[in-house]
Formats: structure tokens, C-alpha cells, sequence
């Protein structure tokens, strides 16, 4: 069934829209036309349709039933062409069939009652367990509010009730932490005091350039080696006479393609010359000279690298303002050594142009020791701080670790109630989860028997027939439904000339006859499968443009209806829209009673400035006659009119005695057996008449309230001495007419 719906954000519904709860099998909706009652039956006809977005409706079990709705919208679907769906019934099944259909549907209705129970005790657990949940979740939260002055930084991470919460409960979950094993409170207040202020912050150790390249090249050999050619060669002795080794040597390749010698500008150069030169200048000569060369630019390369990581960490330790690096003694050391370097690399190209000579590097040793030690005291100094803070991140983890222990230990025992309970409950939701799965196969199982059972014993033929009974039975005797000559399980509505009656029907007629179709397709279905399947049926205005006699012949199909649900059916739930209050009267007097039952509810929906809103009256029916009312009235102690009371009294017994028992005052006064009785009756009659057709002056206005009280108990006693106590019961039920109501007669007279 629906067990709430809501509407808002569409036609005369706004924003905040309204709320339909408490819905029970029979449900009546009163309201005048334009006042939303269409749209409601158009959203439960389809709940899907994206205009509705803003709109819901909660199923029992969260499960929806087969909706089926009658309104305009299903007039024009089915009745929008010539050939009307025929509907599948049970009208030709055996007994036994039907018995057997009823006895499958009785079990999946019971499996689907398990269902919903089990959901209902599913959906209790849940939220059981959701209020422990919660009530845990607030203990730890006082504990954290109790502590939090304390240990606030410690707790970070964990400063929301759930986060907070869930690491308790992992402290307590941890074998390696012993919550028993918890350390005082004054001595974490004491270590808070140290470990919760700043902490320091680590420092980058300085890059010690590596000197150690730069020593080899300056220490080598090469640079006092000189560098000469072939000795046994016969020209060597002149170019050593002359010392002119590095000139001839330079002037070397200026003759390898040419015979004018590039001195003296004479053609002397022939091949011998060449030969005897290159035998003069060999290969290892040439190794040497690679050698200087080589050294030279890996020397230039370190000392640009060495002097820019210098120079880099002068900058950084400028702008440290916790530097431990001798900066003044740095600089100048620095200083120092760059013009040592750039002499050194003098030297390397005075050897590079003259191999031959000897040259002396000056060693830089000294100086890339002290920048070393100048170097490394510092890293020495940041070294030991940095140990202090690794070790601050370890006592600082410690004594979280502690103050987390310390707070499981002080909840440990909420915890373990707590504990207890939550895997109880989670085993039961585990059980019933199961449970509902296995009763969930089941219904499904049951549905497809039903579905099976339903689909070799149904018939649109009994629809049919019943349909053109009911036409005929209430006199539309001018037309009838018969088959279709183009579709199979499909007809159309034919006049008794054979003539298609569909475009000349009355609104009247086609408004009956579809609504006697709806009637068949709420007991049957479309297809052979759905007959037995549990289903809701909605009417919006079924009876808009019928005449009186249709109206009641529209209610009693209605109430049958009704009465079919109450009594246990496929129809689950009725839901019924109107604005007609002649309809709405006879449909919901039911078993003698305008009221409702426990399985009755009544909303009224009206419209004010554009906007519906919805009056719920539970199982009191808003719909009252003006017999009814003036009841209803005069039992009304706390807003009762005293001078008011004298006419709600002779409309009464005008309505009740006089115009429908024909009874007149005398016989009235009759049914009373002594004279004394008589009497009394008499001046009821006589007081109420004088009430009811003027006002009573000042001077009686002050007694009124006293006279009311007698004569109230004469007003019941008419009824009961007239054999009709009954009636007067029936219509003061639910309410005490006044103190002493229960008085017998002779209590009246002795009054």
C-alpha cells in the first residue's frame, strides 16, 4: 500500500506543497474542482514523469503495487479510438482453479506479510542499533569536551563527534595497545606543557663541495715535466739549440699543405722536412700534450662547480636568520680562494702554450680544508638540532599515543556495554538480512505461480459480459460491447443497428461505461499473467457529468468495491478523489455509518489564493447532512449556544416525530404515562417552540443555563418512551450530552 505521498512544486501545489500520511485502505479526498485532485491522481498514475521531481510517495516495505487510476487521463487513454483492451478475469475458471489460484495468492500474501514483518523488525534493529550508536557517540563526546582544554593539539584529527568516536573505539579494537596499561593525569598535564608548545622546525644540512679533483690536478706531474720532441732525430739538435720547440711546434700545422715554410716564407718545406718534424714531435709527445689539455678543462670545470656551490650556500645562510656558518671568516676564505684558482688556471694555459716549460700550481689545499671545517662545524650544529626534533616527534607520538589510552581507559567501561550491544544488534541485522532475502525469493517464487495458475484459467469474455450485463441492468439498452473485427482481445462498443456507437455516444454514457470497464480492469488485468497480482486502485470524480440515478448506481458499484477490500482482496488500498458531495455521502456510508473505520480515513483539500493545502479528519467523515449537523450540534457541550439550543431541539423532533413519524405535540406528550411526566414534556414543547422563534429577554437570559439541563433530559426521554432510544444513541455517539445523561425518567420527574 501508500503509506504517504507529497505534492509540491506543481499546479496549485507550491513549494512547500502537501504532505499525505497516514493513508489506510479506504481513503476519501473532498475537494472542489481546480483544487489539485487531478494531480494528484496523475502523479500515483506515474511517479516517474520528471515534472513530478519534486513530489514522492513511501510504499509499505518499499515496495510499489500496480497502480491503477481512473480519471480523465485513462478515459481518453482507453477510450481515445474505436477498439477498447479486452480485461483477463477469473469468470471462467472452475471452482477448483479459483480455489487453487486464491490458496497461492493467500500464500504469497502471507509470505509477503513475513516480509514486511521481517523488514519492520529489520528496519527496528537498524534502528536500535543507530540509538546505541548514538548514545555512545555522545558519551565520547562529553569526554572529549571534558578533556579538551588539555589536550586539544593532541587530539587534532579527531575534533568531530564521529571521527573522535571512531578512534576510541580503535584504541580499544588494538591488541598492542593495553588500555589498561594508562598513565597518570598529572604527569600528562606536566609533559603537555613541554610537548604541546611550538615545535621547532628541522634545518637543511650545507653541501661540502668536494676539494678532492681539484688536488689531484694540482698535485700532477705534468705541470714540472717538460715537454720535448724525439732526441735522435738530426734536426732536434738545432730546434734545442735555438729553444724553439714550442714555435715549431705551433707552426706544425701550417705545413701539411704546403712547400713555403710559414717562418721564412721560402718554398724549403719538402716531405723529408715534414717526416723528420713529425718523427720529432711522436705520439707521446702528443699523449702528453692531451693530458695537459685534459687536466686543464676538468680543472676549469670543478672550480666553476666548486666556487658556485660556495656562493649558493653564502646566499642561503644570509637569509637564515638561524644560521650557525662563520660567514665573515667564510667570505674571506672564499675570496681568497678564487684568486688562487684564477692563478692556477693561468698557470694551466702559460703550459698549455708552452708544454716545454715548467710551471708551479699553487696548492689549494689549505684553503678547502678550513672552507671544509668551517663547513662541517656548522653541519655539526644543525646535526644536533635536528636530532632534538626527531626526537620531539617521538615523544610527541608517545604522548599522544598516551593521552589517546588515558581517555579509552576512562570510557572503557560505556565502551564494553557499548561493544556488547552494537554485535548483537549486528548479528540480528546479519540474521534478518538474511531472512528477508530468503522470504524475498519466496514471494517472487509464489507471484510467478500465481502468474502461471492465472494465465491458463483467464478470460476477457466474462468482462465483457459482465459489462453488458450491468448496461443493461441499469437501462443503457441502445448499444453493447462486443469483439473486434481487427484486434484480437480487443472490442468496440456497438448500437443494436450494428452500427459503431463510439462517436455518438453522451459524455454521460462514455464517462458510465468506462468507468463499469475500470470496475473489470481493477478485478482482472491486461494480461493473463497480473489477474491475481496485488494492486491499488485511485478514482478521481468517476460520476463528473451523470445524472442522480447514475450517481447512486456509480455508488453502489463503488461500495461494493469497497466492501471487497475491507473483506480481502487483490485491491489493497482504495484512494478516492471528488468534489461531488452527493457522491461522496453515499460512497462512505458504509455498514449503516457515515464515519469510518479503523481501515477508513477522509481529507478535504481546499484552495485559497492559488494554493491547495489539505485538512485531515482521520476517521471522521467532513461530509455531514444538515440532520447530521444539527446532532452533531447540539451534543457539542463546550460550544453549545444557549440560545440556540431551544431551535436545534425543535428542528429534531420536527424532522424525527413530526415530518418523517407524523407524529404531532399531543402524541408526543402521550407516550409519557402520568399526568406529572406529561407535564413536563408539554413545557419542553411549549419552551423550545418560544426559543426557536424569538430571543429570550434579559430578565430569563440569567436561568437559561439551569432550564437547559432538565429539559435535555426530557429531550431523551421523548425519544426512549417513544421506542426510539436507539436512534438517540446512534446519533449521540461518541460524546455525553451532559452531567447525569444516563438519568431514568423517574430521576427526570423527581428533578
Amino acid at each position: 500500500m501508500i503509506e504517504s505521498f507529497k505534492l509540491a512544486n506543481i499546479a496549485t501545489y507550491d513549494e512547500q506543497g502537501i504532505q499525505v500520511t497516514g493513508l489506510k485502505e479506504i481513503n476519501f479526498f473532498y475537494g472542489a474542482n481546480g483544487c489539485g485532485k487531478t494531480t494528484a491522481s496523475n502523479y500515483l498514475t506515474d511517479t516517474t514523469v520528471e515534472r513530478f521531481q519534486h513530489c514522492y510517495v513511501i510504499w509499505t516495505n518499499n515496495l510499489p503495487l500496480q497502480t491503477l487510476v481512473y480519471n480523465k487521463a485513462f478515459r481518453e487513454k482507453n477510450f481515445g479510438n474505436s477498439d477498447i483492451a479486452g480485461v483477463f478475469t477469473l469468470g471462467e475458471a472452475t471452482t477448483e482453479q479459483v480455489e487453487l489460484i486464491k490458496a497461492k495468492k493467500a500464500e504469497q500474501e502471507n509470505a509477503e506479510n513475513q516480509l514486511k514483518n521481517y523488514d519492520s523488525d529489520h528496519k527496528k534493529k537498524i534502528a536500535e542499533q543507530s540509538n546505541i550508536n548514538t548514545e555512545f557517540t555522545d558519551k565520547c563526546w562529553l569526554l572529549y569536551k571534558k578533556y579538551e582544554g588539555d589536550f586539544k593539539e593532541a587530539l587534532k584529527g579527531s575534533q568531530k563527534r564521529e571521527l573522535f568516536k571512531a578512534k576510541i573505539i580503535s584504541i580499544h579494537a588494538d591488541d598492542d595497545k593495553n588500555v589498561a596499561d594508562t598513565v597518570d593525569y598529572n604527569e600528562l598535564k606536566i609533559r603537555s606543557e613541554t610537548i604541546l608548545g611550538r615545535r621547532p622546525d628541522s634545518y637543511p644540512l650545507l653541501i661540502v663541495p668536494d676539494f678532492n679533483l681539484l688536488h689531484e690536478i694540482e698535485i700532477d706531474s705534468i705541470w714540472q715535466t717538460a715537454i720535448a720532441g724525439q732526441r735522435d732525430v738530426d734536426i732536434s739538435a738545432l730546434i734545442e739549440a735555438l729553444g724553439c720547440q714550442d714555435w715549431v711546434n705551433h707552426g706544425r700545422q701550417f705545413i701539411s699543405s704546403t712547400n713555403i715554410c710559414p717562418f721564412c716564407q721560402q718554398p724549403t718545406i719538402d716531405d723529408e722536412f715534414r717526416r723528420k718534424i713529425e718523427l720529432f714531435f711522436d705520439t707521446s709527445f702528443e699523449q702528453r700534450i692531451e693530458k695537459v689539455n685534459e687536466l686543464a678543462s676538468r680543472y676549469q670545470q670543478r672550480v666553476t662547480q666548486t666556487l658556485e656551490t660556495l656562493q649558493k650556500i653564502i646566499l642561503q645562510e644570509k637569509n637564515n636568520k638561524n644560521s650557525h656558518l662563520d660567514l665573515d671568516e667564510f667570505e674571506l676564505l672564499l675570496r681568497n680562494t678564487e684568486i688562487q684558482f684564477k692563478a692556477n688556471l693561468m698557470v694551466i694555459k702559460n703550459k698549455q702554450e708552452k708544454p716545454s716549460a715548467k710551471f708551479d700550481i699553487t696548492s689549494t689545499q689549505e684553503a678547502a680544508q678550513v672552507i671544509e671545517s668551517l663547513i662541517l662545524k656548522a653541519n655539526k650544529i644543525i646535526i644536533d638540532h635536528n636530532e632534538v626534533v626527531a626526537n620531539y616527534d617521538r615523544e610527541r607520538q608517545r604522548f599522544i599515543a598516551d593521552v589517546w589510552i588515558f581517555l579509552a581507559t576512562e570510557i572503557k567501561d560505556d565502551f564494553a556495554n557499548y561493544s556488547k550491544k552494537y554485535r548483537g544488534f549486528a548479528k540480528a541485522i546479519d540474521t534478518l538480512s538474511n531472512k528477508l532475502n530468503e522470504i524475498n525469493h519466496l514471494v517472487i517464487e509464489k507471484k510467478a505461480e500465481v502468474a502461471e495458475l492465472s494465465r491458463h484459467t483467464t478470460s476477457v469474455q466474462p468482462a465483457v459480459d459482465e459489462i453488458n450485463r450491468l448496461l443493461r441492468a441499469y437501462g443503457f439498452l441502445n448499444f453493447e460491447i462486443v469483439p473486434s473485427q481487427h484486434l484480437e482481445n480487443h472490442y468496440v462498443i456497438q448500437r443494436q443497428n450494428g452500427e459503431l456507437a463510439f462517436e455518438s455516444l453522451s459524455e454521460g454514457e462514455v464517462t458510465f461505461i468506462t468507468f463499469l470497464y475500470f470496475v473489470q480492469l481493477a478485478n482482472g488485468a491486461l494480461t493473463q499473467e497480473a489477474v491475481a497480482q496485488s494492486r491499488i486502485v485511485i478514482i478521481d470524480d468517476p460520476i463528473s457529468s451523470l445524472d442522480s440515478n447514475v450517481l447512486y448506481i456509480v455508488s453502489a458499484i463503488v461500495k461494493a468495491l469497497i466492501k471487497e477490500v475491507k473483506n480481502g482482496s487483490s485491491i489493497k488500498q482504495v484512494l478516492i478523489f471528488t468534489h461531488n458531495v452527493y457522491f461522496h455521502k453515499e460512497v462512505s456510508f458504509q455498514n449503516g455509518r457515515s464515519n469510518g473505520c479503523g481501515k477508513t480515513h477522509f481529507w478535504i483539500l481546499r484552495k485559497a489564493k492559488n494554493i491547495t493545502s489539505i485538512q485531515p479528519y482521520q476517521q471522521k467523515n467532513p461530509i455531514n447532512s444538515a440532520y447530521e449537523l444539527i446532532w452533531r450540534e447540539l451534543k457539542d457541550r463546550r460550544n453549545r449556544s444557549g440560545v440556540t439550543v431551544q431551535n436545534i431541539m425543535r428542528r429534531i423532533l420536527e424532522n424525527y416525530f413530526k415530518i418523517l413519524g407524523k407524529f404531532s405535540d399531543e402524541d408526543i406528550v402521550a407516550k409519557f404515562e402520568n399526568h406529572e411526566e406529561q407535564q413536563i414534556c408539554l413545557s419542553l414543547l411549549h419552551w423550545i417552540n418560544d426559543g426557536s422563534h424569538c430571543i429570550p429577554d434579559d430578565l430569563f437570559i440569567q436561568t437559561i443555563d439551569s432550564q437547559i439541563e432538565v429539559y435535555l433530559r426530557v429531550f431523551k426521554n421523548i425519544f426512549i418512551n417513544s421506542g426510539h432510544k436507539s436512534h438517540y444513541e446512534m446519533m449521540m455517539a461518541g460524546e455525553e450530552l451532559f452531567d447525569g445523561e444516563y438519568t431514568t425518567g423517574e430521576e427526570v420527574i423527581n428533578a
